[in-house]
C-alpha cells in the first residue's frame, strides 16, 4: 500500500508531517484514490459552526473506488467471505467481478423502486452478504443508506425512520443469529404503524418463515431482480457524487432519550476508512480480514465494508454469534479460511475466556497475525488471554479506539510497528491531533495526567452534522470546549505519552460496546405503568465490561415488586432492544437530589460499583438520609 507506514520511525515522521502540513498530508493520501474530479482545496473548517470540508468540489463515487478499480487485477480474487449461522450451510464466496455484479443489479432495483440520489434509505437485515450489496448499491446511486442493528425494536426502528424520514425500507423476513430465528419483517410491519410515509419495503427471503406482504408497498428482494435480468440490464453508471455529499447516516445514542443520526461524507469517510485500516491492521495484499463486529455499528460499516474493500482486501463476514453452536465457532471460523486478522471485542474475549481453553485445542490459528479489539478498552487479563492462546504469543495485538462520529480509528497502535501495551490504546494516528482537557477548559500538559479527551484539528472523516438538526450536532461536541471537538471520554496520558480511555463522562453507558443513553432507558422504565421515576448508571461487568443498574421508585398503588420486574424488563427489551435491559433493577423509596431537584448519579454510580465507603459529600441534598436506605437495599 503506498501510503502504509512500516517503521516505528516512519510513524513518527508521517506524524510530525501531518500535524505540520496537514493538507499536503492528506493531499497525498487522498491521491491514490479514483477521482473522476480533483479536488479544488484540501480544507476549509471551523469548529464554531461547526463546518468542516475536505476535498472541496471533488467529485468521486466510493463504490469505483471499493469495487471497479479493483477489477483489472483483482475481479476474481474474493471480496467477501461469507459463514452461515449453521455449520451445515455452506460458506459463500463472492469476487470483486460478482460484488461488482450484485451491487449493479441491485443498483437497479432500487432505481426500479423509485429511488434515488439523496433519499434515506433504512437497511434493516441479518448478517449476510446482501446487507453489504444493499449499502453499496445505495451508494452507487447517491441513496443515503441508514442501517439499523438488527437488535433494535420496533419502536426504536420507527424513532430513526421518523428522524430520517426514510421512504424506503430494505429488510429481510427473518434473521438467524446463533438459536434464535429473530423476526425481521414482522419488527418492521410493527415500526410502520407509526412511518405512514414509508413507500417502499423491499424483502431479502433468508428464513422462509411466512410473512405480510402489503400489496404496492412490500416487494420480494429475489422478484425485483428477476425484472432486472428480464430487462436485459447493463452495469449503470455510478452516480458522481461530491466530495462532501453526505454518504450514510448511522445513528447512535446520546445522553437525551432521542438517538442522534450522524451524517458521514462521501470522500472524506473513504479516505479515512481505508487509510486507518491499512495502516492499524498492516493489511497485506491477499490477506483475509475476519471482523466479528455488527455492520449495523461503525466498525462494521468501516472495517467489514467499505475501509476493507477500498484497500482491495478479502473481508470475512459470521451471520452468528461467538457460542453458537458451541465456543468454538471463532476459532472453527479462523482455521477454515485460514484468517489473518481477527478483530473482535473485549466483551466476545471475555465470554469466550469462561469455557477455558479446551474450545480452542486441536483449532490450527496459525494463520493469524493480527488480533484487534475495539467497543470499549480491554482489560489486562483479556488481553493476556487472547495473546497467549489466540495468539500464541505470536501475533501483534492492536486496541483501537473511535466513535460512531469518528468514521474510523483514531488512536491505535499499528500492528508490528509501533508500540503496544495492555490496555492501552497507545499513540493517535497520523492526522488526529489530541488534548486533554481539565474541567476549567484548558488543555492539559506534559505525561501522568487524566483528564477530558478532545481533538483539536479535523481529520477526514470527522461527522459532518446530525441528520436535521446541526444545532445539536454543536451542542454535543463542539460547545463544551472552544474550538475542540469533545469525545465525551475521559482519557489517562502515561509516563509515555500512551494513551488510555477511562471511560464515559457523560450520560452514555458503553455495554458490550454498544453506547446507551442513560435517558433512553430510563424513559422506557418510566413508561412502565406503575413507576413513578427511575435513575440509570453503569457499573463494572465482568463480561460486559459496563452492565446496567437501574434505581427504580414504584407509584405507592403499585409497591409489590414481585412481578415488576419481569414488566421493567419486558418494556425496555419492546422500546429499546433486548440489549439495552438492566442487568440489576433496585426498587427505592427515593433518589439522592439536591434542592434544585438533580439527581445525584455520582452517588449512585458508587452504590451500584459496591464503594460504599467513597460516597462523598451527602450534605448538598434535598434528604441526605436517602443514601443509606439505598445502601442498604443495594442487589
Amino acid at each position: 500500500m503506498p501510503f502504509q507506514v512500516k517503521t516505528y520511525e516512519e510513524y513518527k515522521e508521517a506524524y510530525a508531517h501531518s500535524v505540520a502540513q496537514p493538507e499536503a498530508f492528506w493531499d497525498d493520501i487522498a491521491s491514490h484514490f479514483q477521482w473522476r474530479k480533483k479536488w479544488d482545496k484540501t480544507l476549509a473548517w471551523t469548529f464554531t459552526e461547526p463546518n468542516v470540508q475536505w476535498f472541496i468540489n471533488g467529485k468521486l463515487n466510493i463504490t469505483e473506488n471499493c469495487i471497479d478499480r479493483h477489477l483489472p487485477l483483482l475481479g476474481n480474487k474474493p471480496a467477501i467471505i461469507w459463514e452461515a449461522n449453521s455449520k451445515e450451510q455452506q460458506h459463500v464466496v463472492i469476487t470483486y467481478s460478482e460484488l461488482y455484479e450484485q451491487v449493479n443489479n441491485f443498483a437497479q432495483v432500487l432505481r426500479n423502486n423509485g429511488i434515488q440520489k439523496g433519499d434515506r434509505v433504512c437497511i434493516y437485515m441479518g448478517m449476510i452478504p446482501q446487507l453489504a450489496v444493499a449499502m453499496l448499491a445505495c451508494a452507487r446511486i447517491g441513496a443515503i443508506h441508514s442501517v439499523i442493528f438488527g437488535g433494535f425494536s420496533a419502536s426504536s426502528i420507527s424513532d430513526r425512520l421518523q428522524d430520517a424520514q426514510a421512504a424506503h425500507i430494505i429488510t429481510c423476513d427473518g434473521a438467524y443469529r446463533g438459536p434464535k430465528d429473530i423476526p425481521l419483517k414482522n419488527i418492521v410491519d410493527e415500526a410502520l404503524v407509526s412511518c405512514p410515509f414509508v413507500k417502499k419495503v423491499i424483502v431479502y427471503q433468508r428464513t422462509n418463515k411466512p410473512v405480510n406482504m402489503v400489496a404496492g408497498r412490500d416487494v420480494w428482494w429475489y422478484d425485483e431482480l428477476q425484472k432486472v435480468t428480464a430487462q436485459g440490464h447493463q452495469p449503470i453508471a455510478a452516480e458522481e457524487m461530491d466530495a462532501e455529499d453526505p454518504l450514510f447516516i448511522l445513528y447512535t445514542s446520546g445522553s437525551t432519550g432521542k438517538p442522534k443520526g450522524v451524517v458521514h461524507s462521501c470522500a472524506g469517510y473513504m479516505v479515512y476508512a481505508t487509510y486507518s485500516f491499512v495502516n492499524v491492521f498492516q493489511y497485506r495484499p491477499g490477506e483475509v480480514h475476519f471482523c466479528t463486529a455488527d455492520i449495523g455499528w461503525i466498525t462494521g460499516h468501516s472495517y467489514i465494508v467499505y475501509g476493507v474493500l477500498c484497500a482491495g482486501g478479502t473481508s470475512l463476514m459470521y451471520e452468528g454469534i461467538p457460542t453458537y453452536p458451541d465456543a468454538g465457532r471463532f476459532w472453527d471460523i479462523v482455521a477454515k479460511h485460514k484468517a489473518n486478522i481477527l478483530y473482535t471485542a473485549p466483551t466476545a474475549i471475555r465470554s469466550l475466556m469462561a469455557y477455558g481453553t479446551a474450545p480452542i485445542e486441536g483449532k490450527d490459528l496459525s494463520s493469524l497475525r493480527v488480533l484487534g479489539t475495539v467497543g470499549e478498552p480491554i482489560n489486562e487479563e483479556a488481553w493476556h488471554w487472547y495473546n497467549e492462546h489466540i495468539g500464541k504469543k505470536n501475533c501483534a495485538i492492536v486496541d483501537t479506539w473511535f466513535q460512531t462520529e469518528t468514521g474510523g480509528i483514531l488512536i491505535s497502535n499499528l500492528a508490528g510497528v509501533t508500540p503496544s501495551k495492555p490496555s492501552y490504546a497507545t499513540l493517535p494516528l497520523p492526522g488526529i491531533q489530541l488534548a486533554l482537557m481539565d474541567e476549567q477548559g484548558k488543555e492539559m500538559t506534559g505525561n501522568n495526567i487524566s483528564g477530558n479527551l478532545c481533538i483539536k484539528f479535523p481529520w477526514p472523516s470527522i461527522l459532518r452534522t446530525t441528520w436535521g438538526d446541526h444545532e445539536r450536532c454543536r451542542l454535543n461536541y463542539f460547545a463544551t470546549y472552544k474550538d475542540m471537538y469533545f469525545t465525551g471520554d475521559g482519557c489517562h496520558r502515561d509516563e509515555q505519552g500512551f494513551y488510555r480511555i477511562t471511560g464515559r463522562v457523560d450520560d452514555v453507558l458503553n455495554v458490550s460496546g454498544h453506547r446507551i443513553g442513560t435517558a433512553e432507558v430510563e424513559n422506557a422504565i418510566n413508561m412502565q405503568e406503575g413507576v413513578l421515576e427511575s435513575a440509570v448508571v453503569g457499573y463494572p461487568h465482568d463480561i460486559k465490561g459496563q452492565g446496567i443498574y437501574a434505581y427504580v421508585i414504584l407509584e405507592q398503588s403499585h409497591e409489590h415488586e414481585q412481578g415488576m420486574q419481569a414488566h421493567i424488563l419486558q418494556n425496555v427489551t419492546r422500546i429499546i432492544g433486548p440489549f439495552a435491559r438492566p442487568d440489576k433493577i433496585q426498587f427505592v423509596k427515593g433518589l439522592p437530589k439536591t434542592r434544585s431537584g438533580k439527581i445525584m448519579r455520582r452517588i449512585l454510580r458508587k452504590i451500584a460499583e459496591g464503594d460504599l465507603a467513597n460516597i462523598g459529600d451527602t450534605s448538598t441534598l434535598l434528604d441526605p438520609g436517602v443514601v443509606d436506605d439505598i445502601k442498604d437495599g443495594k442487589v
